[in-house]
């Protein structure tokens, strides 16, 4: 017979998962190295390759991969005209913002005036920073006499350093995903090995903001609510959307009655932030507040529905407008999500809730960037560890990042040649629905929460720090009395019982 504290859905029960023995498609790719592990498979020694360095060592491939893909532009197409980038499919920011926002003039972030409309920087303050200091290791390179002297060569050294940073900040990501439920190391593989996320990882500066929110889930797992709210409180100076989690947290800390969290959370982010942005918001207040004026006057951009929209009706509208339409459905999905939250027949699992948040952010919002889609992946792979579904999302998104870049090509060519709006409309259409489709299946793993894989075990949220496990105080529509708590089995067949409120 099994121990109690085997049977325990509340243990922290340290049997590692295999998804090669749970889920199909998985078990399906696992025979191009040999198959699904078996039952005797060596699970110990020093020095052995352990499931998080396998997993960081696959993200650090990937990246790598990812920067060969964008060897034709680094070679010439940055060089040569919009066109050749786009029918490469190789286009990234770091290159030309390197000439654009004076970082070759030796202009600083935010203090110095740029030539021409932009005025300043109009990235978050920890980002200008990330940008500066590859400034600076590119402006010593130079000295040294590497690559070279002339301009060309300064824009390669520039996106070579910032590739070399940004790799370290896939690396943390790929680990902290891995880290994050100490039982299921294995589903940061969808993080690593997610196409995606090497196509779009050097287009922009989004993996530093999405470390640092992977870091700050990796600390709410460990129960160290302060240093998760600092994590997010640097991440939200570096992109807005990690401030989202704060929501989730919030009616997850209100159902469980954790309120002392939440406020520890609420105060670490909120000093982190002002801690990195004040010294510029006193300094250079003109600079740090350009950011939030772009994005409020920045027009209906790519890979939005507002663009198929506009696009289809060939007539426009006012950015005012947009925003208000924008902040409305954003409200009215916000409203959604928390009254999911406090009716669910369980409370929800931290990641479900801030993976819907996020991407709730991303589809109303009015661009909708190939690159954005880093943003989810470490939360879809916390959050739907399966993957047969995040595979589908995925080739969504990969169908989109080539949609974009030959619509592109169509827009600056001269012949034309590339996919005309019509198609590039159907491209945009098919990544919001991928996107939309992996939101219903976390929707319905928290309505029945007994078809979620990760509760299969009889857990609560293994990556929920002082959620996990903990009684409701509040709920809404009788969701207590919606919680059968059915049986559950362990991978090695054990019968566990679901854990009483």
């Amino acid at each position: 017979m099994p121990s109690a504290e085997r049977t325990s859905p509340t243990t922290k029960n340290r049997t590692e998962v295999r998804p090669t023995r749970r889920d199909e498609i998985a078990a399906a790719g696992s025979e191009l190295i040999g198959g699904p592990a078996g039952r005797w498979a060596r699970r110990g020694g020093n020095g052995r390759l352990t499931p998080v360095r396998v997993v960081a060592l696959v993200a650090i491939g990937m990246f790598a991969l990812g920067m060969v893909q964008k060897l034709p532009c680094y070679n010439w197409a940055w060089f040569r005209g919009a066109s050749s980038q786009y029918t490469h499919a190789c286009y990234s920011d770091i290159p030309h913002l390197y000439l654009g926002r004076g970082f070759s003039d030796g202009l600083i972030p935010y203090f110095d005036r740029l030539p021409g409309d932009m005025e300043y920087l109009e990235y978050p303050v920890l980002t200008g920073l990330f940008m500066q200091v590859a400034s600076w290791i590119n402006d010593a390179a130079s000295w040294l006499g590497l690559p070279g002297g002339d301009l060309k060569s300064q824009e390669q050294m520039y996106w070579m350093v910032n590739a070399g940073m940004l790799m370290v900040c896939a690396a943390v990501i790929a680990v902290c995903v891995a880290r994050t439920h100490r039982r299921r190391p294995w589903d940061a593989l969808l993080v690593a090995l997610a196409p995606a996320f090497a196509l779009t990882a050097t287009i922009n500066w989004d993996l530093l903001a999405v470390s640092l929110t992977a870091a700050a889930m990796l600390m709410w797992s460990r129960g160290r609510a302060l240093a998760f709210g600092l994590l997010i409180g640097l991440a939200t100076a570096a992109k807005l959307y990690p401030v989202l989690l704060l929501g989730p947290l919030l009616l997850l800390c209100w159902r469980a009655g954790k309120w002392r969290e939440f406020a520890l959370a609420f105060l670490g982010a909120a000093g982190a932030w002002l801690a990195v942005n004040l010294p510029v918001m006193a300094l250079a207040p003109d600079g740090w507040k350009k950011f939030y004026t772009f994005s409020q006057e920045r027009q209906i951009d790519f890979g939005s529905f507002w663009l198929i929209i506009t696009q289809r009706t060939g007539r426009g509208i006012e950015v005012e407008s947009v925003n208000a339409y924008a902040m409305l459905l954003m409200l009215l999905a916000c409203a959604g999500i928390a009254t999911l939250a406090l009716t669910a027949p369980r409370r929800p699992r931290l990641a479900q809730l801030a993976f819907l948040v996020v991407a709730a952010f991303i589809l109303t919002n009015k661009v909708y960037s190939p690159q954005y889609v880093l943003w989810l992946i470490p939360l879809a792979a916390l959050a739907r560890p399966r993957w047969r579904d995040f595979l589908v999302w995925q080739a969504c998104e990969v169908v989109y990042f080539l949609g974009i870049w030959t619509y592109l090509a169509y827009t600056t060519s001269e012949n034309h040649q590339g996919l005309p709006p019509e198609g590039y409309q159907i491209a945009i259409a098919l990544h919001l629905l991928g996107t939309l489709y992996l939101c219903a299946v976390v929707v319905r793993d928290i309505l029945k929460p007994e078809r979620d894989g990760v509760r299969r075990d009889g857990s609560d949220d293994p990556s929920g720090g002082v959620l996990d496990g903990a009684e409701d105080v509040f709920v809404l529509g009788g969701a207590a009395e919606r919680d059968p708590r059915p049986a559950a089995h362990t991978a090695d067949g054990v019968r566990v019982e679901w854990g009483m409120r």
